[in-house]
């Protein structure tokens, strides 16, 4: 009882605070990257769409979440909570969504350029702009009917009819909705959890079957580690998202940790690209040398 209602405060805090200021700081350095002589990858597109996501599910679900933690439960109006509830799906879909093309993409990026996949692999460049926008509208369009029933928190008390998230709350439905409801909350991650499960498999496959080119390979899925990282924190933030919206009571244990489950990604999530991009990290510092040497720029 005293773990659940004093830490959860630090617990909330820490992961909002630090998820903010680490996606702020990778967005920065990306913007960054447009005055410098710095050839941008592919994935650097896929990159600065995450980090938006990432930071719009923070600010959406982490903020709210720590605020209603230290007892700001009812600030919010009726249109608040929609608005947050819908920002933070579609933060949060994309963020999927964005893992799972980057995943496929690596993929097929390192595929032999004998396989069926060759032409596909000359285009994919091509495609991955497209895609994370039509993942941008997907995500609009799938989660529009999300906060239908999201209302505020409009008072302490347990009212019949409503489940409460603490800063708001959601209109019960019948058990057979309810179950309904929870598919297709869990479909769409786990159509993209499965293709970065498909994507990682390949990888590994093509490792062991191209044991001369092991190192070029390695460095090439040096990042692969981010997507099984995602896949763990969002398999366990989908379980428990399941669980809770067949809860008709929730508990404040299951909420507090549904709602630290579905920030722990986003958190770590910048940190995870800079230790995969050497020179995200040391562009702060080429950034402040241009200004004080402008001959750098040129030797970059």
């Amino acid at each position: 009882t005293e773990f659940w209602g004093h830490y959860p405060r630090l617990i909330f805090l820490t992961q909002t605070t630090v998820g903010i200021l680490g996606n702020f700081s990778l967005l920065y350095h990306y913007i960054l990257l447009s005055f410098t002589d710095y050839r941008s990858r592919s994935t650097d597109f896929i990159h600065k769409h995450l980090t938006v996501a990432n930071f719009l599910a923070l600010l959406c679900k982490g903020v709210p979440q720590t605020m209603a933690a230290f007892g700001w439960k009812h600030i919010l109006s009726h249109f608040g909570c929609k608005l947050l509830f819908f920002l933070h799906r579609m933060g949060r879909g994309v963020s999927i969504g964005s893992i799972c093309i980057l995943s496929v993409y690596q993929a097929i990026t390192i595929s032999p350029t004998n396989s069926w996949w060759a032409e596909l692999k000359v285009k994919a460049p091509k495609y991955i702009v497209p895609s994370i926008f039509l993942c941008w509208m997907l995500q609009m369009l799938v989660n529009v009917i999300f906060p239908v029933y999201i209302i505020s928190a409009s008072s302490d008390k347990n009212i019949t009819g409503e489940k409460n998230f603490g800063y708001c709350s959601s209109v019960r439905h019948e058990k057979t909705t309810d179950s309904l409801y929870a598919v297709l909350l869990s479909l769409p991650d786990m159509l993209c959890l499965g293709l970065m499960l498909w994507a990682s498999g390949t990888m590994v496959f093509i490792l062991f079957r191209h044991k001369k080119q092991v190192q070029h390979i390695r460095r090439t899925v040096s990042a692969r580690s981010s997507p099984d990282t995602f896949v763990y924190f969002y398999t366990l933030s989908s379980v428990f998202q399941v669980i809770l919206a067949l809860f008709d009571n929730p508990g404040w244990i299951l909420v507090n940790v549904t709602a630290m489950t579905a920030v722990c990604f986003p958190t770590i999530s910048p940190f995870l690209l800079m230790s995969h991009n050497s020179k995200v990290p040391r562009l702060l510092f080429a950034w402040r040398g241009n200004i004080k040497s402008p001959h750098l720029r040129r030797n970059m």
